[in-house]
């Protein structure tokens, strides 16, 4: 089970109880490892299984609870 990290700008977020609920979101997605959200740096880092969800997954995660999301090149 190989697994990659990713990191994405979020934008919307205006407390830790954002950030929170971003975190247990994702979590519930399949192959989501582990999540860290900051509201302070405005950033989201998911470590996936890429074989079970995608970053595009937590992109659409993200942005299902009114968040803006996008990839950090």
């Amino acid at each position: 089970m190989a697994t990659t990290t990713h990191v994405f700008a979020v934008e919307g977020m205006h407390c830790g109880s954002c950030a929170l609920l971003i975190d247990d979101t994702l979590e519930d997605l399949p192959g989501v490892h582990s999540t860290q959200t900051t509201v302070k740096q405005g950033r989201s880092t998911v470590e996936l299984d890429p074989s079970q969800s995608s970053p595009e997954d937590v992109i659409a995660a993200i942005e299902e609870l009114g968040y803006r999301a996008a990839p950090v090149s």
